[in-house]
């Protein structure tokens, strides 16, 4: 039998924000913002983005990384896919990342946004299966902090 190839994995990231949960959560719903902090970026450029934000509704963004870096010039796909969604409270997505003509890893996510004193807690709790080519957890737990710190 080969050794497999596939490290799972699960992290958790908690943030709190000084805005209520609506405004927290239509971060995540609403096409303009979630492409700005989820999918602009410097070091690719975004070919296409599509997000429809309902049970059952899809996600796809396709981009290419820029010259300079590791990966240059190859696509970059994230097909995401809503499985339930609890408006103010609750996000939960399953997605399929590839890069090149290679799925790298699978995810299933779920999305809490809790009232806080202090506006609002997010809860963002990751699992995954990460296959040759992803970089693994650690620079995917590495890439959500740094999305989740340009939320609002």
């Amino acid at each position: 039998m080969e050794p497999t190839s596939v490290v799972h994995s699960t992290f958790v990231v908690e943030r709190t924000y000084p805005v209520t949960p609506e405004r927290a959560f239509a971060a995540f719903a609403d096409p303009e913002q979630k492409r700005r902090w989820y999918v602009a970026g410097d070091h690719h450029t975004v070919e296409h983005y599509e997000l429809d934000f309902r049970v059952g509704g899809k996600e796809r963004a396709c981009m290419r990384f820029n010259e300079g870096t590791p990966l240059a010039g190859k696509p970059w796909i994230n097909d995401t896919g809503y499985l339930d969604i609890v408006p103010d409270r609750r996000i939960v997505f399953a997605s399929a990342m590839v890069i090149g003509d290679k799925c790298v890893s699978a995810t299933l996510a779920t999305v809490e946004f809790l009232p806080s004193e202090d506006g609002t807690d997010l809860v963002f709790t990751h699992q995954g299966a990460f296959f040759e080519g992803s970089g693994g957890p650690q620079m995917r737990e590495e890439g959500w902090r740094k999305l989740l710190s340009r939320l609002i």
